[in-house]
């Protein structure tokens, strides 16, 4: 697009369905490499990508000609069908539905790759749930609990 100029960066978190800690250290970074590759095929620009064994983080930004829930649609669809076709878990894997979506400024970046490329020292204090209902209150996001990601405790 002509004369078009953004700067959109784009958190998501999003979980594996259930809940299941099945995102283990033997395809755990292959899959971020390829989630990368994707978000770059797709036209976002990748600034992060990690997780843990039961959800994933995505920083990128995301070019004006692309929805944040369509690249996560595209995200999610093709990250779960690589795990299925390369038979990294038993049975069928699948993301939950839904995500959580959070913007940041430019000056903002360096702290949120940080915090993102840390999740796995992060978790040894902070459990996934706390973590998650942190992002929504920190943003002021009114939620109701029935609506946010199966938690099992």
């Amino acid at each position: 697009m002509a004369n078009t100029y953004s700067q959109l960066n784009i958190h998501c978190v999003f979980a594996v369905k259930g809940r299941e800690n099945l995102i283990t250290a033997n395809f755990r970074d292959d899959l971020y490499r390829y989630m990368s590759g994707v978000l770059k095929n797709d036209g976002s620009y990748p600034l992060a990508v990690n997780g843990w064994k039961d959800h994933v983080h995505v920083f990128f930004e995301l070019p004006v000609t692309l929805s944040v829930s369509k690249q996560m649609q595209m995200l999610k669809s093709a990250s779960s069908k690589w795990i299925n076709d390369n038979q990294f878990v038993k049975g069928k894997f699948a993301w939950q539905e839904g995500y959580g979506a959070f913007s940041y400024s430019h000056s903002q970046r360096d702290d949120v790759i940080k915090y993102i490329i840390n999740q796995e020292q992060h978790h040894k204090n902070q459990t996934f749930k706390e973590e998650y209902l942190g992002l929504l209150k920190k943003f002021n996001i009114d939620f109701d609990g029935k609506y946010v990601f199966e938690f099992f405790e």
